[in-house]
């Protein structure tokens, strides 16, 4: 299995499955600046798989 670490697909479609504040919106936008940036970026991936499989629980 390979990775494509330019993929930002999740991104956008995450950005439209809930509001986000201001931050989060310029962090899944325009990607990391440095370690913090990249944890909390992290921490937005796992809340989106998360959210990705309740959806499609309920289909």
């Amino acid at each position: 299995m390979s990775s494509k670490w330019d993929d930002t697909s999740w991104q956008k479609e995450f950005l439209e499955m809930k509001s986000h504040p201001p931050s989060d919106v310029r962090l899944l936008m325009e990607g990391a600046k440095g370690f913090r940036d990249a944890w909390h970026l992290g921490f937005l991936h796992e809340e989106y798989k998360r959210l990705k499989k309740r959806q499609e629980e309920q289909q």
